[in-house]
């Protein structure tokens, strides 16, 4: 993930919560007062983000220490303590929700993806995530995404070329489309087409995509129409699908499952931050 992106993030997330200054610490507080800030689960799943919390203090205040004890992508249990942050307090305090919140919601996409892919239970198909996701928060989803076993799709609009539904119907033909991209776009940028009936898949196998996606296709009409599809063409299914009938897909031998639950439906894990006054000096 591109540092600086995800730094400038973090900022604009601190920049929100603090405003000019925080009234309740830095009224209580002495600027020398020294603390500990030990963050914990709640609850098990798959840990997320201990670089927000290293780069949270990054940005507060560069003397704070920030121990990080868990790695991303491990399993943790109710009671785990991922971090100890020491610093002011002033400074502890002031960034402890906006951490909170991102790897408590990390943690959760982080998880969530993990019971997906024990579902599927099919490591020749990858799960990968959507668009759907927080506006503000794609970096964030979608590392946390692949910290728990998924792949990313597109991270926008800029990466390839998709057509869904609404391009095809206001330009007229999937064909014509199709062509006209092709004499637009350079060599590396792959075409994918979003189909929804049996012609629109023979359609775009006719027109030379490089990518094609059930969507909203039962598993039977998938696995009927699979065989249409040379093998130089990438297979997707996309639409309906839940972490409840994931195993429904696990026989398909498409090359991806696209799943917009991971981030747009994701429940955050549950993480506590608790605040120790010391007398230790930061040197």
């Amino acid at each position: 993930m591109n540092r600086i992106k995800r730094l400038d993030k973090l900022k604009e997330f601190l920049l929100e919560d603090i405003g000019d200054y925080d009234v309740s610490t830095d009224l209580l507080f002495p600027a020398d007062q020294q603390g500990v800030l030990r963050i914990s689960a709640k609850e098990e799943g798959v840990f997320c983000g201990g670089w927000v919390i290293t780069d949270v203090c990054h940005l507060l205040n560069e003397r704070i220490k920030a121990d990080v004890l868990v790695p991303d992508g491990a399993d943790i249990r109710k009671g785990t303590c991922l971090a100890e942050v020491h610093g002011p307090m002033v400074d502890l305090l002031k960034g402890e929700r906006v951490t909170l919140n991102c790897i408590q919601r990390m943690s959760g996409i982080a998880t969530l993806t993990k019971q997906a892919v024990q579902a599927l239970e099919n490591p020749k198909i990858r799960l990968c995530d959507t668009r759907k996701t927080t506006p503000g928060l794609r970096l964030f989803e979608k590392y946390a995404v692949q910290t728990g076993g998924g792949y990313n799709h597109r991270f926008g609009l800029y990466d390839a070329v998709m057509l869904k539904d609404n391009h095809i119907a206001f330009y007229g033909s999937l064909t014509n489309a199709v062509r006209h991209l092709k004499e637009k776009v350079g060599h590396m940028v792959k075409i994918e087409v979003e189909t929804e009936t049996d012609e629109q898949i023979l359609e775009a196998v006719d027109a030379g995509v490089d990518c094609i996606m059930f969507d909203n296709r039962r598993p039977e009409d998938i696995a009927r129409m699979l065989p249409s599809i040379p093998n130089t063409i990438t297979t997707e299914a996309s639409g309906g699908i839940s972490l409840e009938n994931l195993s429904d897909y696990r026989h398909l031998t498409v090359d991806y499952l696209s799943l917009g639950f991971l981030t747009h439906s994701v429940r955050s894990l549950d993480f506590s931050a608790r605040a120790v006054l010391t007398k230790e000096e930061i040197h």
